[in-house]
């Protein structure tokens, strides 16, 4: 059960994503630190130093993001990527995303981001991996990496540089949104301008989310 709603909460916030998109919207979500709590209400600080209000919807859920480590990775694993397109069409990756099982298809597909300058996120499986060294079955130690992840529409090389955050999924709770938490959401706005969420990603132990 705690892993079908977490598919849920997730493929909700992927289809908002793509909804904003296709609105005309800046690429990809909010990010910050809660500053207050308020209730449902949170002030929250964005990483530009914009004040902003969210307000949670009722019933909104909270997901953690947690470390995780390239020894996660290996072919067939499903993984986002926040990277870089490189002139060469291969993208260098900023962050990594290890997705649980049960996450598996959530937000398929590259589209662009709002991480950094031209930045773009890509969803697939990992269909090989490669590094200095030859093919391997699965990642551990320090040195390059290069994915190649089927996005739904075909494959992408992706680099791995050393030193990359990897992350990866699990259900949080309420009592972790408070000041200090680094907090990113894809956020709704009302006429009045008013922001809400139904749901909102959270960085366990401090941890700042890398995408």
């Amino acid at each position: 059960m705690k892993k079908l709603a977490l598919a849920g909460i997730v493929t909700a916030m992927a289809l908002f994503g793509a909804t904003a998109f296709a609105a005309g919207a800046a690429p990809g979500p909010v990010r910050g630190t809660i500053s207050a709590v308020n209730g449902a209400v949170l002030k929250i600080t964005e990483t530009t130093g914009k004040q902003i209000l969210l307000t949670l919807a009722p019933g909104a859920k909270v997901i953690d993001v947690l470390p995780a480590s390239l020894s996660d990775v290996k072919a067939g694993t499903y993984i986002g990527t926040a990277a870089i397109p490189q002139p060469n069409g291969t993208y260098r990756a900023i962050e990594l995303q290890v997705f649980p099982e049960s996450m598996r298809g959530v937000g398929l597909g590259t589209r662009a981001w709002n991480l950094k300058p031209n930045s773009t996120m890509t969803n697939g499986t990992i269909g090989g991996l490669t590094r200095t060294g030859g093919t391997v079955g699965t990642v551990s130690g320090s040195s390059d990496l290069t994915l190649k992840v089927n996005d739904g529409s075909g494959e992408k090389t992706v680099l791995i540089p050393q030193g990359v955050a990897v992350v990866t999924y699990a259900l949080g709770t309420m009592a972790e949104l408070q000041p200090g938490a680094h907090v990113i959401f894809f956020p709704m706005t009302a006429a009045d301008g008013s922001l809400t969420a139904s749901q909102i990603n959270v960085g366990k132990n401090g941890l700042i989310p890398p995408m």
